[in-house]
């Protein structure tokens, strides 16, 4: 508070007399100096924005005939490394692509030795000095692997540590981007969570008479299963493999989404064959094993239709892009939750605040009950964008109308900055859970009000 004045902390000293002071002194012991004038030290050392003037002080070093000062070093001005190892040019900070050939050297400043930037004084004698491995070549890893992203001197080893300062580095399912022309997906670990167990699948295609198809597929790992991440990146790929052979042979795109998921579930379920769990629950149906397991959820935007499909409390939600008509969740959880709003136990709210909201009823896996994939056809009378997601999203835009007051305006024709904001709108609220969506536009000709879609 403005109030409060500024009380010396511990080790300070009087700014009148050099004698020590203690925390909350308000006069110097020694000379009586009013300490309560003493300005109080900055929290920080704020960063300077770029192009503000600032007093640097005069170079100190050797000066030539003329009497200017020796020529200083800028950060700018001296060579980076990319993470390849390659010379980065001069001035630069990031380089995507490894130059074909590294640019010379600058010059090494007045007093500095061939070896370093400055000059060290020699060691005493009779001291040893440690040999580095890698003074040879300090910068080039051995091939295979990578520099460290937080030192980046040191070399990451076949555990994912730097060799140097010790920094784990991100994996790459920590968080995933990929953006097509019409559709993009983001998933990211979440700020919980040890790793990444979602998946996602976006592509495009084209039906029999020429027109385009779109995919999303995003799965969610269960995470008390075993394998999670490879349940999830199993069903994932196959259901969007199906979806590219069957829908160009004219498959209708409902029949298509449900063979899409069959297949995830067997791809699912040959992860437990592998390790001989699927086995053991053939011989012995009262052998619960804990089997790789994950939810699914999908849309497919082809010849004026929009179907979803799905297992599991994953879902998908159509935002209007002009906001003039409501928008809408298009499917429903397999979950306790919903079971008990469906059988008019609970109201939505309350179920929902329920511990055992989130306990799902449908999942893919060699345990699951028995599979029953949900598919709808919806034909929307306007443009708009689907948001497919994992509950790491919707935990925080639940709603339909939370969900469309997450997404940008403009989310039709910037998918990935959207799904990006989708994202950050989770990590912002807690990011609990690991969090993936995929927004796919879907574009109508204009047309007069009515219901955001009309199901097919």
């Amino acid at each position: 508070m403005a109030s409060q004045m500024h009380q010396p902390a511990a080790g300070s000293t009087c700014p009148s007399c050099a004698e020590p002071l203690e925390t909350g002194d308000l006069f110097c012991g020694a000379c009586g100096y009013d300490l309560s004038v003493v300005p109080a030290p900055p929290d920080d050392h704020p960063t300077i924005a770029i192009g503000t003037p600032v007093e640097w002080p005069s170079a100190t070093g050797r000066t030539d005939s003329s009497g200017a000062p020796a020529p200083a070093h800028l950060p700018g001005d001296l060579p980076g490394r990319d993470s390849g190892g390659g010379l980065l040019p001069a001035a630069a900070v990031r380089y995507d692509d490894p130059p074909s050939s590294p640019p010379p050297s600058p010059p090494a400043p007045p007093n500095a030795s061939s070896s370093g930037d400055f000059e060290l004084p020699a060691p005493e004698a009779g001291t040893a000095v440690a040999a580095d491995p890698r003074a040879a070549d300090p910068i080039a890893p051995p091939s295979g692997t990578k520099l460290c992203v937080a030192c980046r001197a040191g070399h990451v080893d076949p555990d994912g540590y730097c060799e140097n300062c010790g920094h784990a580095q991100p994996r790459e399912r920590d968080h995933m981007e990929q953006e097509l022309g019409s559709v993009a997906a983001v998933s990211d670990r979440g700020l919980r969570h040890h790793r990444n167990e979602d998946s996602f699948a976006v592509s495009s295609t084209a039906l029999p008479d020429g027109s385009p198809a779109v995919v999303a597929i995003v799965c969610d790992g269960v995470s008390s299963a075993t394998r999670p991440d490879e349940a999830s990146e199993a069903a994932a790929s196959a259901a969007n493999e199906l979806l590219l052979q069957t829908l160009p042979r004219g498959t209708h795109p409902q029949q298509a989404m449900h063979e899409a998921i069959v297949a995830a579930s067997e791809a699912v379920n040959s992860l437990a064959r592998d390790s001989g769990q699927g086995e053991a629950m053939e011989h012995d149906p009262h052998h619960h094993q804990n089997a790789p397991a994950c939810t699914i959820v999908g849309a497919v935007a082809a010849g004026g239709l929009l179907v979803v499909g799905w297992v599991g409390d994953s879902r998908a939600y159509w935002v209007p892009d002009d906001r003039s008509g409501p928008p809408a969740r298009l499917t429903e959880d397999d979950s306790w939750a919903a079971q008990m709003v469906a059988a008019g136990l609970m109201s939505e709210a309350e179920a929902y605040a329920d511990d055992r909201a989130h306990a799902i009823t449908g999942w893919l896996g060699a345990d699951a009950y028995e599979l029953e994939p949900h598919t709808a056809s919806f034909k929307p009378d306007r443009s708009g964008v689907v948001v497919v997601c994992t509950d790491g999203l919707w935990n925080y835009a639940e709603a339909a109308e939370d969900m469309a007051q997450a997404i940008p305006v403009d989310a039709a024709g910037r998918p990935l900055h959207s799904a990006q904001v989708l994202v950050g709108h989770a990590l912002d609220g807690g990011g609990h859970d690991n969090v993936t969506v995929a927004v796919l536009p879907f574009a109508v000709p204009q047309q007069g009000a009515g219901s955001a879609y009309n199901r097919a």
